[in-house]
């Protein structure tokens, strides 16, 4: 997983997002496309590191590098290391080197995970504007490039560096799942030789290729997205049953904490008046320790994956309306 060495000194958040936009060189979409295609395989997840700089509050990616491929056993590969003898490589041959962020590609949308939340704070507790990029190859492989930019919200920021991931404390911080991601605006920039070259190429695009944008075959895509929504769903629920267990054992405790406070008040009342001295006082904290609360970060980020995959399907379903309409139009037209 991508990870980040913090300086000395980081930070601290502003109110309001420093990036109000993202400008991708085309050659750095590319390079991320070239990773998946050589190196991801299923669900693999491909990962790497963006370069560039931060003008105003534009934030312009102009290079990449992607993270090696290696497993478990590779005990002696450092990858804080790699990363920073690749970005002095690249400043050996002035090349942009200033880490903004980093990039992953995705499986149906899945990487809404505790993974992705740690990596991003991390980068973005030491970077203030960096950002993570999250390329869809199946999305992309349907006809339109699916690249999006995330960062953490401010409110979510401050409840990581507290690490208070209670149900009191999201609720005194009014996190939601919704309210955990923002996203940044993407515009991809190329250079005048290379829009003059799409546009040559353009031209010597055969029509076949443009009828496969009217492909009406899509519903294993469908039908993985829901399947991993279903999924999703079961997940939430067992949360939720657990949270429901956790909220009736401390409903039952008060209420024998309460029940013993009664029985102790009686006893003392019975004393007195028999002219005995009172019950000594207790540490009712010790007799009742209170059941540990079930940590509600997991359950914020599978709303949240959920909503995501609620986007997709929506996004995804509005698309194939739209073709079933245009060919339904061409059909009675031909007829």
């Amino acid at each position: 997983m991508a990870t980040r060495k913090e300086p000395a000194a980081s930070a601290s958040s502003p109110l309001d997002s420093p990036v109000k936009q993202i400008q991708i060189d085309g050659l750095v979409v590319l390079k991320m496309i070239k990773h998946y295609q050589e190196e991801g395989q299923g669900t693999e997840v491909v990962q790497g590191v963006l370069l560039g700089l931060v003008v105003e509050d534009r934030l312009e990616i102009t290079n990449c590098f992607p993270f090696p491929q290696h497993t478990e056993d590779d005990v002696e590969f450092d990858e804080v290391q790699y990363q920073m003898e690749m970005m002095r490589s690249l400043r050996h041959v002035n090349i942009d080197h200033l880490h903004v962020g980093w990039y992953q590609s995705t499986f149906y949308g899945s990487f809404v995970s505790r993974a992705l939340l740690d990596s991003q704070f991390s980068y973005q507790h030491a970077i203030e504007e960096s950002v993570v990029l999250i390329y869809d190859p199946i999305k992309t492989a349907q006809g339109s490039l699916c690249l999006k930019a995330y960062r953490l919200t401010p409110k979510l920021m401050e409840i990581c560096k507290e690490k208070d991931f209670s149900p009191e404390g999201l609720k005194k911080a009014c996190v939601g799942f919704e309210h955990m991601f923002e996203e940044v605006p993407i515009v991809i920039k190329n250079s005048h030789l290379i829009n003059v070259l799409m546009w040559h190429l353009q031209e010597k695009s055969t029509v076949a290729d443009k009828h496969e944008l009217l492909n009406l075959s899509s519903s294993n895509h469908l039908e993985k997205s829901l399947q991993l929504l279903m999924d999703r769903v079961d997940d939430a629920n067992q949360d939720i049953v657990k949270y429901n267990t956790y909220c009736r054992n401390l409903s039952k405790q008060t209420q024998q904490k309460q029940q013993y406070l009664q029985r102790r008040q009686q006893e003392n009342t019975q004393r007195q008046s028999r002219g005995e001295p009172a019950l000594p006082e207790e540490d009712i904290s010790k007799m009742f320790k209170p059941p540990q609360a079930p940590p509600r970060m997991d359950t914020l980020l599978i709303a949240g994956q959920i909503n995501n995959y609620c986007q997709n399907i929506k996004e995804f379903t509005s698309q194939n309306l739209g073709k079933l309409f245009m060919a339904e139009g061409l059909q009675g037209h031909n007829s």
